[in-house]
Parts: structure tokens; sequence; C-alpha cells
């Protein structure tokens, strides 16, 4: 098992390439089983998930070939049962359900794992399929879908306890692309996700209208063809970098390539509002963060896009530990999403969570620990107080990072950290 060690307190500068999106990429691998068409797919990110969203494909009969960032698929003949050893490993692993019920019929998938940040309940992704016409049971922790007459399409509204459904609005717009007739999908997820996923589906002769609004209309066809598509780029990797240009950086600042300036819009505004200075270039693809010389405390509130996302919540967090004054930072979406804090508190934080909301007094420094990563973002958020903090810091647990920063030990060496991955 790996584990991350930093020696804090260096200036970073320099640039670095921003990933394709993990949380796009992921059911766009999965749509690949909508077509009997070869399918190439660029910018993927060479990390965990996908790594694991492929073995499902391979295991579902896809040939898969992977070359850098470029993936090659040619499901030709698949079979419509993904295996538990795998699928336990990801929720997003979940995205297989909607392809196979549409192209097989039938789609028998095991209820998923992935990040312990809370319930992340499936019932969304069942009621849209079930408002197709797919039969569904449960058994022995396997989802049954059967619908041995096609899908039909229909009127569904997904909203849910805490808004939209970012996987479940994939489940189903993948559902509908092959079911008879028309689909609307009623409070759908807006995410730059959800519309790239949309464009892929299109780029295969899919009819989609509405996506990135709350309503999305699917006219179903009969097959879909091949394509060669590029994914959009990694905005939680992008904001979690802006971060750390505002956290660490040098009078030079860090500089991100590779980003779309519209989906990091928030991540900016709250920076900027924080006292912190963030440039874009003239064609908007690149940013540069530096730290401001007078910064202030925020106040911070998750909601679905365009609002502030919840998968930022925790770098943000870690920003307003060494940030004077009070921040307020609260997480209306994933409430239990505070285990980084208790791991920052053995590092100088002041910080306490009650509720779903964090009261943060920022500290002037944070001190060097052994700390334990809990899920994906957690560990970010403590790459980043670790980077802050002068001495070493042990970061264990770094297979939860690796679900979704492409190499970032790698790109943390290019702007001047002083990091080593090494086995525990």
């Amino acid at each position: 098992m790996d584990k991350l060690i930093v020696n804090g307190g260096k200036p970073l500068s320099g640039t670095i390439n921003i990933s394709g999106s993990k949380n796009a990429s992921l059911p766009i691998l999965a749509a690949t089983l909508l077509t009997s068409e070869p399918v190439i797919i660029r910018r993927v990110p060479d990390v965990s998930d996908t790594n694991y969203m492929l073995q499902i494909l391979r295991a579902l009969g896809a040939e898969v070939e992977r070359s850098s960032g470029t993936v090659r698929i040619h499901a030709a003949n698949i079979i419509p049962n993904a295996p538990y050893e795998i699928v336990r490993k990801m929720r997003a692993s979940i995205c297989v359900m909607g392809p196979l019920l549409a192209r097989m019929g039938e789609a028998n998938v095991s209820i998923p794992g992935g990040c312990v940040i809370g319930d992340r309940p499936v019932d969304l992704h069942l009621k849209g399929l079930g408002g197709l016409g797919a039969e569904i049971d449960t058994e022995g922790g396997n989802m049954l879908l059967k619908a041995p007459n096609g899908l039909v399409g229909k009127e569904i509204d997904l909203r849910g306890k805490h808004g939209p459904t970012v996987l479940g609005t994939d489940n189903l717009m993948m559902a509908a692309v092959l079911a008879e007739g028309t689909t609307i999908i009623e409070s759908a997820a807006c995410e730059p996700e959800v519309i790239d996923l949309a464009e892929f589906l299109i780029s295969l002769g899919a009819k989609i209208e509405g996506a990135g609004t709350r309503r999305i209309t699917i006219e179903g066809v009969k097959s879909l063809g091949g394509t060669d598509y590029t994914v959009i780029p990694d905005r939680i990797e992008a904001g979690t970098f802006m971060i750390a240009g505002a956290m660490c950086g040098s009078s030079e600042g860090v500089t991100l390539n590779r980003i779309n300036r519209e989906h990091i819009e928030i991540m900016s505004k709250e920076l900027i509002a924080a006292g912190h200075d963030v440039e874009y270039s003239n064609n908007d693809t690149s940013v540069t963060v530096k730290p401001g010389s007078q910064p202030k405390g925020m106040k911070l509130t998750t909601a679905p896009y365009p609002g502030f996302p919840t998968d930022m919540q925790a770098q943000f967090t870690a920003l307003c530990a060494v940030t004077p004054g009070i921040s307020v930072v609260e997480d209306t979406i994933f409430p239990q999403r505070f285990m980084h804090c208790a791991e920052m508190a053995r590092m100088g934080s002041d910080i306490k969570v009650d509720n779903g909301t964090a009261i943060i007094n920022g500290v002037s420094s944070l001190s060097p620990a052994p700390v334990m990563a809990s899920d994906l973002r957690a560990s970010a958020a403590l790459v980043l107080a670790a980077l802050k903090a002068e001495g070493k810091t042990d970061i264990l647990r770094l297979y939860h990072i690796d679900r979704g920063y492409e190499h970032i030990d790698e790109k943390l060496l290019l702007l001047g950290a002083d990091v080593a991955r090494v086995r525990e």
C-alpha cells in the first residue's frame, strides 16, 4: 500500500496540464456498451476508477485497448452480468445498468461500493429505469432488471432529497437513447459531466436536447454507431490545484493548462472574493492562481451545478484552515463529508463540525503529522494541508486519491513540491 510523504512549506510555481475528467469518463466508458461499433475515447485519465470501469467492460465481453490517455472499445458481443468483485470497488459502476438494460433487455448488477461519505442511494436510478418499463428485483445484493419487450419512453421526474442525481440522470439518459418513443427527464442534473455524456451519445447517433438544463428530451433510435471523442477537462482537479496556488503559490503563481473557464467559474469567484489572484489567458484555456496579500474568511454552501460543488468542499476547508478570521463551510449534499477535519486537527487546524457545517477559525500555520485519507476529496485536502505545513507529513491510504487524481505526485513535483510516493 502506498503513502505520500510531503515535505511542506515550499512555494509552488510552474505549469501543469489538467487531465480529462474522471467523472465524465466513467459514464462515457459505460455508454460504449450501447453500440456494437468500435469507439475511441481520448484523454481518459489514468486513475483507479477508470481502470476499474475498463475491467468491468472486459468482464462484460468488450474488447478494450488502452494506450496512454486513449481508449479503444469494441463491445460487439457482451453479456448482461456485471461481476461483484469489481463493481463493489466503485460506485460509478452502476452506470453500466442503463446501457445493458437498453441493449440487452436485461441487467444484473451488484449494488456498488465507493467512497464512505454518507448515504448515496440507488433508488432514483431504479425509479428512472422502472419508469421506462423495466421490471426490477433485488436478490443477494444484486439488482436484477429486465425489459424483455424493450423500454418505452416516458416523462420521468428525478427530483431527489438532496437535489438532482448526476449518475441517475446519466443512467436514465443512456437507457432512453435506445427506448421506443420519447423520454423526458425532469429535474435532471445540469453538471458539465452530464452535458459531456450527452455530447458523446449524440456523436454515436443519439437524439438528445436540453442537456445542461433541468429538462432533457431524448428521442429513441434503433441503434448507435461508433465515434472518436475527447473527454472534457477535470474541473475538480483544476479546482484542487487552484487551491494549491492560493495556499502555497509563489509570486509567479501556479498555472493550469487545458481548463474550461465556465466549469470552474464558481471556484474562481470564491477565491477572488477571499482575496486571492486569479487570472485567465485570453482564450480561457489556462488560469494562473497566486496567493492574496490580505486573504479573508469565506462562507460556502454546496449546491448542484452551477453552484459550489460538494467535491471541492474539503479542499476549500483546507484553504480556510490557514485563512485569517472565521470561515463557514456547509455541505447540503453530503452533510457527513467532513472526515478530513479530524485529521487536519492533528495538524493544528481549528475546525468544529456540527450537523453538516464546519466552523473554521483560521490559524497562522499548520504542523506536520501522520494523517490518514478517508475518501477521495478528503485525501486531496490533506495533501493541500501537508503542502502548507512546514516539515514532513505522511499521508496514508493513498489509494483514495489515486481514484480520481492522475499522477498527482508527478504534477506536484513539476510545481516544485517536495513529495515522494513510497510503500508503507
